[in-house]
């Protein structure tokens, strides 16, 4: 447990009262405060991490005292991984082999970096068999869930927030495949690429069958990062076609155990696919990239109280000092005001932040939303 440097912002209300009526627009007695994180080289820059013996996230958001949230995630992907491997070392590069069998060019360091990939394990529907077989078998004893553990880890009586994680249709596939790996495979193999987003599906509906009967979720969660600066990493056709029909069989499932809030995580421009993940039922989005969806107050006037966001302060405002972020976070005050609007950084802070601004912001941030 790490000794706060903050102390917890004011409230009468519990976290999960908070976060819910926030999330459906009703009335709270304060702005839920929670934020994403922080890149890993901050836990070697910073001071106030090295000092406090800070080293990840976790940690962070105890030194903070942010609210409190958690999600209950299953075993929906790889059943083995690949084992990790280091290929070859050449100079300050690493050759390696990651869990999902992608051969990649990382710097010997490690630092955070986009991986220069070299090689995939699926390159074609033959591959693809193989990986089907052996490493994404719905049945295996692995993928089942330790219900009674679970429950006693997060009983029904909890004040924080639990929500339940619901994978991945095309963001995984696309980390298997590789970004120009699954831009061809649309293209040349599109029944195989429907085939994967089918088997993801399969594997997340096993999950929520074990997990669902036994939990009064607060929102369901999920991650797809298939969108960069210019729009999605596939056409919106194929994502309407192929992957919101997977999105509706989840969504029902979630509709049935009267879970309301369906958050996903993307970066990038969300806006040409957004009114179809909508219309599937995710109508929560996070982090909200702002340079490269926009300010979060156009999607919440153009959509109305059908969208929530978590996330959407500018990261670029915040390496922009103190000027830049009062300017950035009085913009947001409506918003907040209204509902449906949790603001934190739109993704992990980077190391370029300084400590002192992002200080700064988070007294600003409670200044205006506390």
């Amino acid at each position: 447990m790490v000794e706060p440097i903050r102390s917890t912002w004011e409230g009468e209300m519990t976290p999960r009262k908070r976060f819910n009526n926030q999330m459906n627009y009703k009335p709270v007695d304060r702005c839920f405060n929670r934020e994403f994180g922080f890149w890993e080289e901050n836990f070697k820059k910073w001071n106030l991490f090295r000092e406090h013996n800070v080293v990840n996230n976790h940690q962070a958001a105890q030194l903070f005292s942010f609210d409190p949230i958690v999600d209950i995630g299953g075993n929906i992907w790889l059943e083995p991984a690949f084992e990790y491997k280091v290929i070859k070392e050449t100079g300050d590069k690493k050759i390696i082999r990651n869990e999902e069998g992608l051969t990649a060019e990382i710097p010997k360091d490690e630092h955070e970096t986009i991986p220069h990939f070299v090689d995939s394990a699926v390159k074609k529907p033959s591959d693809w068999e193989k990986i089907k077989e052996n490493r994404m078998q719905i049945d295996d004893p692995a993928r089942k869930v330790d219900i009674p553990a679970l429950k006693q880890k997060h009983p029904a009586d909890r004040e924080y927030p639990l929500g339940v994680h619901c994978g991945s249709m095309i963001g995984k596939i696309r980390d298997l495949l590789t970004f120009e790996g699954l831009a061809y495979a649309v293209h040349d193999y599109p029944d195989m690429v429907e085939d994967m987003v089918e088997t993801c599906c399969l594997l997340v509906e096993n999950f929520l069958d074990q997990v669902l009967p036994h939990f009064e979720f607060d929102f369901a969660s999920g991650w797809e990062d298939i969108c960069f600066k210019s729009g999605p990493l596939v056409s919106v056709d194929f994502f309407r076609s192929v992957v919101v029909p997977r999105y509706k069989r989840i969504g029902k499932k979630l509709h049935q155990s009267d879970i309301n809030i369906w958050y996903t995580d993307c970066d990038g421009d969300i806006n040409p696919i957004l009114p179809y993940m909508m219309e599937a039922g995710i109508n929560c989005m996070f982090p909200f990239e702002v340079n490269s969806s926009g300010h979060p107050g156009k999607a919440l006037e153009k959509y109305g109280k059908e969208l929530r966001i978590m996330g959407g302060v500018d990261k670029m405002a915040l390496g922009s000092g103190p000027k830049k972020i009062d300017e950035y976070l009085e913009s947001l005050v409506p918003y907040v005001k209204r509902g449906g609007f949790i603001p934190h950084v739109d993704h992990r802070c980077p190391p370029d932040v300084k400590e002192e601004d992002y200080l700064y912001y988070l007294d600003k941030k409670e200044e205006l939303f506390g």
